[in-house]
Parts: structure tokens; sequence; C-alpha cells
């Protein structure tokens, strides 16, 4: 919720709230959303009484059961961690975006927030399937938002320059255990992540699908290659993406 207008804190009022959420159970032919997420809306907003009011108005008028938030910095999973009326928060995270575990999954975890994983896969990077003559499409955000110039940068490939990422995929393929992908590796070490609740991997197949669910009945990581992970990040990624999200 929050895409249908500009995104200015002003439009995130009661008003606004209702229509779209109209929309939304018309489509849905229902009378309540289990779950509604406000998508990235702007900083300010996570500061506005008055619209953490206006979503606690949705549930008592039974229009949703909770709401969430979709955040793009850790510093903002906090301040909506800090909201009771909070069901979950969704972030970025990944083995290439690792600062959500210093506080964002403890806090989430203390609180009995949920936490939703997004762009688990870096983009696609973190399959270790593309290379440096990779195409993609003109229309696709990982042309045209290599350097945030459409939305935040942090949405594609992680924030991470894309000479980086690949070889900073390119090693991390290399730790993935016998008989799983790199893909399914990255997935195993986001759900083994305590404060976790689920992932959401993008998928072009039922191929794709699957290979992605077979990740949850993996073997744990050992904690050798939870360590590698760390150091990889360490040494090829943090510099990049630690201190702006």
């Amino acid at each position: 919720m929050g895409r249908r207008a500009e995104q200015l804190p002003e439009n995130y009022v009661l008003e606004n709230f209702r229509a779209w959420n109209d929309r939304s159970r018309a489509n849905l032919g229902v009378d309540t959303l289990d779950l509604v997420q406000l998508h990235c809306p702007p900083t300010a907003v996570y500061t506005s009484d008055e619209m953490f009011d206006a979503l606690d108005t949705l549930v008592a008028e039974k229009r949703i059961a909770h709401y969430a938030v979709s955040v793009e910095t850790c510093a903002e999973a906090l301040a909506a961690i800090a909201r009771p009326g909070v069901a979950s928060v969704q972030i970025i995270l990944n083995p290439f975006r690792l600062k959500p575990l210093e506080q964002v999954l403890p806090a989430a975890e203390a609180a009995g927030v949920g936490v939703i994983a997004r762009v688990p896969l870096a983009s696609g990077l973190l399959s270790g399937k593309y290379t440096r003559e990779t195409v993609f499409a003109a229309n696709d955000h990982r042309s045209f938002n290599r350097h945030g110039e459409a939305f935040d940068q942090g949405e594609t490939f992680s924030g991470v320059d894309y000479e980086t990422g690949l070889e900073a995929a390119a090693e991390f393929a290399e730790l993935a255990p016998s008989g799983a992908t790199a893909a399914q590796t990255a997935l195993r070490w986001i759900i083994q992540q305590p404060g976790v609740t689920s992932v959401i991997p993008g998928a072009r197949s039922v191929t794709q699908a699957r290979a992605n669910a077979a990740a949850g009945g993996l073997a744990p990581l050992t904690p050798a290659t939870l360590d590698a992970i760390t150091d990889l990040y360490e040494r090829r990624i943090r510099a990049q993406v630690h201190s702006r999200w």
C-alpha cells in the first residue's frame, strides 16, 4: 500500500488508505485483508503518529487484520519495530546485506515482529548465473537503476556495483554444499538467521520455484560456511553497503 500516489508523507493519510484498501478488498473479493504492508514509504512517515493511528483505524474497522512496513534501511526497520501495532517488517537481507543481523533481527525477535526477507538473491547475483556478458532488457531495473537513477539503489544488486558483485558471487558459489546451488545456499543462509519469518525469492518458472522451495529442506549451513560467508562480506561487500542501508 502506498504506491498509488506520489510518495510524499502527506499522502499517507486515512482517506487514501481507505481508498487503496477498498480497491484491494474488491479485487480480492474479501472483507478483511490479513496483512497490509506500506511499501517503502518516505522516512518521515515512520515518525508520524497520525499515520499509525490511521492504520489502527483500518484494523478497528476490520478492513485489515494486521499491518506492516517494507523498509529500505535498518534505521527505518527499527523505527517500525518500535511501533506496537506493526506485525512485520520486510527488509533486504541476503549474504551481501548483513547489517540487519546486528540490530534489526534481534529487535524484531524480542518484540514478536515478523521479518520478511526480500531481494534474497541480490537481484540474481547470488545465483551465480550472470557474467560480464549478460545483457538485461532496457526495462529491467538491473539495466536502468544500477546507480539509483529511478529508485533506491539498494533495490538493485543490493546496492553492490555489478563488477564487484560478479566477483563476490563467484566466490560465494564455491561455498555451496554438495548438491546445492548457489541460490539455494543463499536462501538457506537467510532462513537460518534467528528471527527470519519468511523469504520471498522471485521465480520465472515452476522448476525455479521448486528449486527455491527445496532450499528449506537443506541441512543447516556449517559454522565454517557461515564464517566464510561473513568473511566474504567483510572483504568484498561491506565498504559499499554497510553504512548506507
